[in-house]
């Protein structure tokens, strides 16, 4: 697989004249944005002001214009970039995937399906609504494995009975073949509960989590820092979890910064890199050539197909049963 420096070469040189390209047209895009968003602003305060003085800031039609006006705002920006968010995708992300390995499939429009995400057992809510793009599936080092952009929410209803959605996950979600048949489940979360109430009482809140297999003490105290372990099976979880697996995860949470869930369930291992956006749009705001911008492009390809040699599944550790 190919360094991180190699990708940032093929990015800049490699793709330059479609970054050009690009760049031109995301210039011309922002002049239009503050050009419109400036009229838009000035008519929406005229009339805000009338509505103010006529029936007052919080009339409902007064909160009715407000909110039409930002969804108004969502629909023409949308409009505005999603021919320069597709030209992105086809001419910038779409070679650097394969750049990475030619026999990686790339999909913009599509996701890793509910089911995978629902196997995962990351999380006990019910899925209402579930969507996702910017789709990869392949084989990296004779490891099979997909991955894309997922939103996942659910829905609740308040004491007026109004609906109201939350999400549960929005971030990269990644299945990923592993060496052996496992016999029960084990799940990695990230530890909220040790963060914010610290070892003895977050220990406890763990221990009474009745919708979860039982706790499950790992020992290294750095690892138990920033994860939880369920499993239905306390001897295979610490099989799996070996020291060097747990190093290997917590370099891999170091290295993305963001909350990590992690589980083996039958001869799969699935990832959740909780990002809280879309990780292969295209910047509008920022200069496409920025290095910074760049590198978020090339970081987030590279950890991602790198997982799979992050957590060694490429060493046929186990056999399958």
């Amino acid at each position: 697989m190919k360094s991180t420096s190699e990708l940032t070469d093929f990015y800049y040189k490699g793709l330059y004249p479609s970054l050009n390209e690009l760049e031109e047209t995301r210039k011309r895009i922002v002049s239009q944005l503050k050009f419109y968003g400036g009229i838009g602003i000035v008519a929406f305060a005229l009339v805000a002001l009338w509505l103010g003085k006529s029936f007052g800031l919080f009339h409902p039609l007064s909160l009715a214009v407000v909110f039409g006006f930002i969804i108004l705002s969502s629909i023409t920006y949308r409009s505005m970039t999603s021919g320069y968010a597709k030209d992105f995708k086809e001419h910038i992300i779409t070679p650097m995937i394969g750049a990475i390995d030619p026999h990686l499939l790339y999909n913009p429009t599509f996701m890793v399906s509910q089911h995978l995400f629902e196997r995962s057992e990351f999380f006990k809510h019910s899925i209402v609504r579930y969507s996702g793009n910017d789709y990869v599936k392949g084989s990296i080092d004779g490891v099979p494995l997909e991955f894309s952009d997922v939103h996942a929410e659910y829905q609740t209803r308040d004491s007026k009975g109004r609906t109201q959605w939350h999400t549960l996950f929005r971030g990269l979600f990644v299945v990923a073949e592993f060496n052996k048949h496992f016999k029960a489940k084990t799940l990695i979360l990230p530890d909220q509960a040790e963060k914010s109430f610290g070892s003895l009482i977050g220990g406890w809140l763990q221990s009474i989590n009745f919708t979860r297999d039982g706790l499950i003490r790992m020992d290294d105290p750095e690892f138990e820092k920033h994860f939880v372990v369920y499993g239905s099976d306390q001897i295979e979880a610490r099989y799996i979890l070996s020291h060097s697996m747990m190093k290997r995860i917590l370099d891999f949470q170091r290295r993305i910064s963001h909350p990590l869930f992690i589980s083996f369930v039958h001869n799969h291992i699935h990832v959740g890199i909780a990002t809280g956006k879309d990780l292969f749009e295209p910047a509008v705001f920022t200069s496409l050539l920025d290095y910074k911008q760049a590198m978020e492009y090339v970081s987030t390809l590279q950890n991602t197909i790198g997982l799979v040699e992050e957590l060694k599944l490429n060493e046929k550790l186990w056999s399958k049963e």
